[in-house]
């Protein structure tokens, strides 16, 4: 090939567009979630809708979306309420999307908990099956229960994605002590892992499924912990690149694994923390 031909490059100036896609975001009121739905929205989708377990939740999101000034004409945010640890409330939930499109061409599977607590007080409910049936369990059964609206329109050329939240926890150790989150990063290791498993059974099907691994990103979830390890700034000072996480390193990662950008990417994790699953910068 000539350098001429070397040099063109399919519409790259909208390579990062997702104009007319529709995403669901599952834990999409707030946090992690919220800021991806925002990123999506902005970045041309048609509609996002948000879903988690509170109603006022759903709709405060929803609200605060649509009265974003940047949307395509047209474009909205929709609430739909649901608890994804539940398999019936995942089918209900996928019902409710039905009733407003005939696919999905993007699926964020962010719904999460956690727990903290000493490794002696762990309880069998609360802190290990409350937070596996969310983490893994409703992740699982939510892109099970979407495959056939992701299937719809998805080709070779334009495949759909599945995009799940894991965690820095979920591959190098977690919190312990206090607030040790055993569970938590026992499911966030499952997830990461459910994805390249998922990858390889649905990449034929032409729906891509990657990973996204936070490090602390300030969210009511984190906020305890980032308190108890010495707050913002301490932590910032000890990352390689000097920060935590902002909602703009977030909602970019999901725009761009969503669209034409990421459509060779199929079965990665991508690690947001500023470097410090290497090492503390701090001597």
């Amino acid at each position: 090939m000539s350098a001429e031909q070397d040099v063109k490059l399919q519409d790259f100036g909208n390579i990062f567009r997702l104009d007319g896609k529709v995403a669901v975001v599952s834990g999409g009121s707030r946090g992690l979630g919220l800021h991806a739905a925002s990123g999506l929205l902005q970045a041309g989708c048609s509609k996002v809708f948000i879903t988690s377990r509170k109603q006022k939740a759903c709709d405060e999101a929803v609200n605060a979306l649509n009265a974003l000034k940047n949307k395509a004409p047209g474009a909205k945010a929709i609430s739909i309420p649901a608890d994804s640890s539940k398999i019936p409330e995942i089918e209900r939930l996928v019902a409710e999307v039905s009733k407003h499109t005939d696919h999905v061409d993007i699926l964020f599977a962010n719904a999460g908990a956690t727990w903290g607590s000493k490794f002696d007080e762990v309880d069998e409910k609360n802190g290990w099956d409350r937070v596996m049936d969310l983490n893994v369990k409703g992740v699982f059964f939510t892109i099970q229960k979407f495959a056939p609206l992701l299937q719809k329109y998805a080709s070779i050329e334009d495949p759909s994605r599945v995009i799940v939240t894991g965690s820095v926890a979920g591959i190098g150790a977690g919190s312990r002590g206090e607030v040790g989150a055993y569970s938590y990063a026992a499911s966030k290791a499952a997830v990461l892992h459910l994805a390249h498993n998922l990858a390889v059974e649905l990449g034929p099907r032409h729906i891509l499924v990657n990973g996204i691994a936070p490090g602390f990103f300030p969210s009511k979830m984190a906020n305890e912990v980032i308190e108890l390890a010495g707050g913002v700034k301490k932590l910032g000072q000890e990352t390689p690149n000097g920060r935590v996480g902002k909602a703009e390193d977030v909602a970019a990662t999901v725009v761009w694994m969503a669209g034409r950008g990421g459509g060779h990417a199929n079965g990665i994790t991508v690690v947001l923390d500023g470097g410090k699953i290497w090492g503390s910068s701090k001597l």
